[in-house]
């Protein structure tokens, strides 16, 4: 019900001109440039979102969307071209070559895709799925992990387990330390070898896949560090640079020209940190880029570049809307007052 009402909200803005007018006042905010950020390449919902986009927006490679960004100076008024737009994918997906390349062509919307080599090479599983994989596949009914028992037939259980796999995994200070201790969890929920393989586009994609892709033309590729820790959360400070620096050196072997664009994992600043910073510049790429939900403006940091949420669930409406800033509005108005209480409340103490 709840998807429904937003989905009407949605069609009331676009069918209303809210959404035309709030696009057309940007045009007039001085030089901006959004990115979207999405993951996976599938479903029923893409077509009608990289549709809207490539009629209303000026769809353009990230690399020369950067370098217009970057080379006005001045905000120009009056104009009237419409706000460029980046399509991003992190993680580099199966589907975003079986369902993902198809669509950029049929569309003529051209696409950057983020790589994590060491799960190309290995061809295994991406680590943030693997909570609720291994449950899926548990061969025993009881089973302790670092401490705690879990009762798998409880789904209380199941569900507390799978979000301590997750966590485990995600706070890892090495990735050693995270599949050491992924590679204990299989052996205690007895998960058969080889290895069930999962849904074939949650896979990732082979070095065959990414040379046709970027041979199409309307894909270009960035690097997502080797194996995808979060760099923030890394002990070894080497460790970090290494993760940054092997990227780059692997993919330019493998595609054979410089790669100037890094997506840090997860992308908030607690997951980049002061190293995860350090090391990009220091690996010599040009531009990366965060999660931080924001517009991009000349003043933008290169090194952290933002990106909005793409989702291929969402309605093309309903996207219409949040790149126009007419959902979610009542959130921001209520995050707003609350810092301006808080404010209020910190000058009254002093």
């Amino acid at each position: 019900m709840k998807n429904h009402l937003r989905l009407f909200v949605a069609a009331c803005f676009y069918y209303s001109g809210l959404v035309k007018l709030a696009r057309l006042a940007a045009r007039y905010s001085g030089p901006r440039l959004i990115i979207l950020n999405y993951h996976r390449a599938d479903g029923v919902n893409l077509r009608g979102q990289f549709r809207y986009l490539r009629d209303h927006y000026r769809v353009m490679h990230m690399e020369e969307a950067l370098a217009e960004l970057f080379m006005l100076h001045e905000p120009k008024r009056g104009g009237k071209r419409r706000t460029p737009l980046v399509i991003t994918f992190d993680d580099g997906y199966r589907d975003s070559y079986t369902h993902g390349l198809a669509l950029a062509r049929e569309m003529q919307v051209p696409i950057t895709i983020f790589l994590i080599p060491g799960y190309i090479e290995s061809g295994d599983h991406f680590w943030w799925h693997e909570g609720k994989n291994l449950l899926e596949n548990a061969q025993v009914e009881e089973v302790e992990i670092e401490g705690h028992r879990y009762h798998l037939r409880q789904p209380d259980d199941r569900k507390a387990l799978e979000q301590a796999i997750d966590t485990r995994a995600r706070y890892a200070t090495s990735v050693a330390e995270r599949e050491t201790f992924l590679a204990a969890v299989r052996q205690a929920l007895a998960i058969p070898a080889p290895r069930p393989v999962y849904e074939d586009g949650a896979m990732p994609l082979t070095w065959l896949e990414v040379l046709e892709m970027e041979q199409s033309g309307w894909v270009t590729f960035g690097a997502h560090t080797m194996h995808h820790p979060v760099l923030g959360y890394l002990a070894d400070v080497a460790e970090v640079q290494r993760e940054v620096t092997e990227c780059r050196r692997v993919l330019e072997e493998r595609l054979g020209h410089p790669v100037q664009l890094f997506a840090y994992p997860m992308g908030k600043p607690e997951h980049i940190g002061g190293d995860g910073l350090q090391a990009v510049r220091d690996a010599g790429y040009r531009w990366a880029f965060t999660t931080i939900p924001e517009k991009n403006t000349p003043q933008t940091d290169p090194y952290l570049l933002r990106r909005r949420p793409g989702s291929r669930d969402l309605h093309w409406l309903e996207l219409a809307c949040l790149l126009a800033g007419l959902l979610g509005m009542r959130t921001r108005l209520r995050q707003a007052l609350g810092k301006w209480a808080a404010s209020k409340g910190t000058a009254r103490r002093k």
